[in-house]
């Protein structure tokens, strides 16, 4: 299987309703919540791809675009950006969709490092 191949089928996407308790005095979606939800999908895609124990060593810049309101659908999709030797990266969106119209948008995105790890949790080669 090829890198692209690889990398398309580590794709992933998740789907989770937003509940009143992980929104804010706003009635909008905690970032906190939002960051380990992206890492939580950033992680499952990262392991996916390499079938190798990972780590995350860093989060780049997270642009939160459009509040994410209680009462709403959101879609989170990771996807495989960068491959080095033992790190890569995955880049993550938040769409955010109505429950009851057709209405989507791109709500937040970010990107995440991870390092492949052995049992000692040192950086090994990303196979």
């Amino acid at each position: 299987m090829n890198l692209e191949q690889k990398i398309a089928k580590s794709r992933t996407t998740i789907f989770k309703a937003v509940f009143p308790n992980t929104t804010n005095h706003y009635d909008t979606l905690f970032g906190g919540t939002a960051m380990q939800l992206m890492d939580e999908t950033a992680f499952i895609t990262a392991t996916r791809f390499s079938r190798q124990q990972m780590v995350t060593v860093s989060s780049d810049k997270i642009d939160f675009k459009k509040p994410i309101p209680a009462g709403t659908i959101v879609e989170l999709i990771g996807c495989v950006t960068h491959v080095g030797n033992t790190s890569l990266k995955v880049g993550v969106d938040i769409f955010v969709e109505e429950m009851y119209t057709e209405s989507r948008e791109k709500a937040v995105s970010g990107e995440f490092t991870f390092v492949a790890v052995d049992e000692n949790k040192k950086a090994v080669k990303i196979l």
